[in-house]
C-alpha cells in the first residue's frame, strides 16, 4: 500500500508543480506523477542532507511540490533539442 500512496502523492505534487510554474509543460499524467515522486526524492535527499529529516522520514507535500518546482526549473534551463 505504501508504494501506491506514493504515486498517488506524486501524481498530486506533480500537477501542483505543473499548475504553480509559468509556462506550459507538454507532459502525460504519467510524466506528471514522475515529476511529483522525483520532487519527493529530491527534497528528500536534500532535507537529509542539511539535517531536517532523519533516515527512513520522508518529505511532505509541500516539500514535495518545491522538489518537483526545482526540477522543473532545471529541466527547462536545459538546452532543447530543437534548438540543434
Amino acid at each position: 500500500m505504501g508504494l501506491v500512496w506514493a504515486l498517488i502523492m506524486g501524481l498530486v505534487a506533480g500537477a501542483i508543480a505543473r499548475f504553480i510554474f509559468p509556462g506550459q509543460q507538454q507532459m502525460s499524467w504519467l510524466k506528471t506523477m514522475l515529476l511529483g515522486v522525483g520532487g519527493a526524492l529530491l527534497a528528500g535527499l536534500l532535507g537529509r542532507a542539511v539535517g531536517w529529516y532523519e533516515m527512513g522520514e520522508g518529505p511532505g507535500l509541500i516539500a514535495s511540490v518545491v522538489g518537483a518546482l526545482l526540477i522543473i526549473f532545471i529541466v527547462g534551463r536545459l538546452p532543447s533539442k530543437a534548438s540543434h
